[in-house]
């Protein structure tokens, strides 16, 4: 049996790649700054947990010790939002921005590298506003471009380990519950600049999580999973 760390596995996103895994016969590891809920997860869908948190390096070596016996695929979807003009950028929260998407998981595979089985693979997590700039983006959008680099030069460097990332568009995968009545006019809004004419699903992200993992022919690439949206011009 396959064994794969979600890493931010504890709550939207991540819990629905972790949930499908299971369902899918992995042996699921979640992997959460919060352990309280990654392990409340673990016991609901027959997964078991670890603390790892992305803004701190000796979590992401105990992880790597406790699992020593080998990982085959590790997915993090992490991320500290920052999304402010330039003229309000705050120091610690643009570092705490960087560090989730771009520092942490590269010191991920720095610890994992070891107990990386060779046939295995890292999913990465961008975002479409990387390709898209707009004002109050500039944080996001920088670390989610930054991400395909990361894949790409993260791919070479742990060969035959093969590593990839998925930048979606808007999902509606839970996150956006928190803007109340405001949520349905952000997904109307997204659905119109898309080429389907839809916004994404959670099940959209986590079909596409999957078959990386059993993608074997690909590595250094980035998923854009997000409708045509950068291609709508009006």
């Amino acid at each position: 049996m396959e064994r794969i760390l979600v890493i931010g596995g504890a709550r939207a996103l991540g819990a629905a790649v972790a949930r499908r895994a299971v369902k899918d016969g992995y042996d699921v590891v979640i992997g959460a700054r919060d352990l309280a809920a990654a392990e409340a997860l673990a016991a609901e869908i027959g997964a078991t947990a670890v603390r790892i948190d992305l803004q701190d390096e000796t979590t992401m070596a105990a992880a790597a010790t406790q699992l020593a016996e080998g990982i085959d695929h590790i997915v993090t979807t992490g991320s500290a939002p920052h999304d402010v003009r330039a003229a309000a950028l705050d120091h610690d929260k643009l570092i705490a921005a960087f560090t989730a998407k771009v520092i942490g998981p590269m010191l991920v595979a720095k610890h994992f590298a070891p107990v990386l089985r060779p046939n295995g693979s890292i999913v990465l997590f961008s975002g479409v506003v990387g390709w898209r700039p707009g004002p109050g983006s500039l944080v996001k959008g920088v670390t989610n471009g930054a991400v395909e680099y990361v894949a790409r030069h993260l791919a070479a460097d742990l060969a035959p380990v093969r590593v990839n990332a998925i930048s979606p568009g808007v999902v509606d995968s839970g996150a956006w519950d928190r803007l109340g009545d405001g949520k349905a006019g952000l997904l109307s809004k997204s659905a119109a600049g898309t080429l389907v004419g839809r916004y994404g699903e959670s099940d959209d992200v986590v079909d596409t999580v999957m078959w990386l993992l059993r993608a074997g022919f690909i590595s250094g690439e980035t998923i854009h999973l997000e409708g045509g949206a950068r291609h709508k011009t009006s």
